[in-house]
C-alpha cells in the first residue's frame, strides 16, 4: 500500500513538532538508564535523519566555502582566466574620483558620471587585467624578478602576501621607495652585490602610483615595464601597463595583486616544469653517450 503524499508531510509535521519539543526541553542529553530509554534513543534518531534526508533535497547549498567572502580576495585570489566583473564590482573597482578632477587621458576607460563621480568601465579593466596577469606569468615563467610596490599602511600586507605567494622570483616593497634604488644602484648596494647580484627586477607592480611617481620615473629610465592601478585622476600613460580601477580601496588592491601573483605562480610552475623535463633530457643525453656498444 503506497501512502499519499499528504500522508508522509502530515507524519514529517508532526515528527518535527515532536523533535523541536523534545530539543526545546531536554537540552541536555539524557541518561539512558532502562530499554525503554534506549528504543526512544533510536525512534529521536532515526526521525532526526528522516528529517535531514527529507529536506536535504530543498534549500541552497552555498556555504561559507563556495561563496564570496571578504578575506577571499586577499588569501584566496582567483586565477586569471576566472576572474569576472562581479568580482571586480563587488570590490568597489568601479568608483573613481570626482568629474571635476578627471584626467582628460583618462576619458577611455570612463563609463560615466554618477552623483559628480566618475565610474569606471570595467569592460574596460576586465581585459587589461588579463593582459597584465599575462605579462607577469610570462616573466615569471623565464626566472623573471618581480615587485609588489605599495607603501600605504594599509597595502602593506598586500602586496607581502603578493610576493609570498609568487615564491623566490618575489619582491615587495611596503615602506617608502628610496630615491636612487635603480638609477644609483652602485652607492645603494655598492659594486660586488651589482656585478654578482640581480638588483634590477624585471618587472614592478604599483597598487599606488601616485605616491611612487619618482619610482616608475626610475623604472621608465632603467627600461623597466610597470603595471599600476590608475584611477579617473591618473594618466594612464605614467605606467605602460594600466588598469583603470579604483586606487583608495583596500578590496581592489587585494584583488589586483591577488590575480597578478597568482599568474605570476602559474609562471614559476611552468618554469619548474620545464626545468625538469630539461633535466630528464639532459640525464638521458649523458645515459647515452655513457652506453657501452654492443658487439
Amino acid at each position: 500500500m503506497v501512502m499519499s503524499t499528504s500522508v508522509v508531510q502530515r507524519a514529517l509535521r508532526r515528527d518535527v513538532a515532536r523533535f523541536v519539543s523534545a530539543r526545546r526541553y531536554h537540552t541536555e542529553p539524557r541518561p539512558l538508564k532502562s530499554p525503554e530509554d534506549w528504543s526512544d534513543f533510536q525512534l529521536e534518531r532515526a526521525s532526526y535523519k528522516m528529517l535531514i534526508d527529507h529536506f536535504s533535497a530543498f534549500g541552497s547549498t552555498q556555504t561559507r566555502e563556495n561563496t564570496f567572502q571578504p578575506h577571499h580576495s586577499l588569501h584566496r585570489p582567483p586565477p586569471p582566466s576566472q576572474l569576472s566583473l562581479s568580482a571586480l564590482l563587488a570590490s568597489g573597482a568601479h568608483f573613481g574620483h570626482s568629474k571635476s578632477i578627471m584626467n582628460p587621458n583618462f576619458m577611455p576607460y570612463a563609463y560615466g558620471v554618477r552623483a559628480g563621480i566618475t565610474v569606471i568601465d570595467l569592460d574596460q579593466t576586465l581585459p587589461l587585467l588579463r593582459r597584465a596577469a599575462q605579462l607577469v606569468r610570462s616573466i615569471a615563467a623565464k626566472d623573471g624578478i618581480i615587485v609588489f610596490v605599495g607603501t600605504r599602511p594599509d597595502l602593506r600586507p598586500i602586496v607581502r602576501k603578493a610576493a609570498e605567494r609568487v615564491g623566490s622570483q618575489g619582491y615587495h616593497i611596503g615602506e617608502k621607495w628610496l630615491p636612487g634604488t635603480l638609477t644609483n644602484k652602485l652607492e645603494m648596494f655598492g659594486p660586488d652585490v651589482v656585478k654578482n647580484g640581480r638588483v634590477v627586477p624585471d618587472l614592478v607592480v604599483f597598487l599606488n602610483p601616485i605616491a611612487n611617481i619618482h619610482a616608475i620615473r626610475e623604472c621608465a629610465i632603467e627600461h623597466i615595464p610597470t603595471i599600476g592601478i590608475v584611477d579617473s585622476n591618473v594618466d594612464p600613460r605614467v605606467v605602460m601597463y594600466p588598469i583603470p580601477a579604483n586606487d583608495e580601496s583596500t578590496r581592489t588592491a587585494e584583488l589586483v595583486s591577488g590575480v597578478l601573483s597568482v599568474a605570476g605562480r602559474e609562471g614559476v610552475a611552468i618554469r619548474e616544469r620545464e626545468k625538469a623535463v630539461q633535466d630528464k633530457l639532459r640525464v638521458r643525453r649523458i645515459a647515452k653517450s655513457y652506453r657501452l656498444p654492443q658487439h
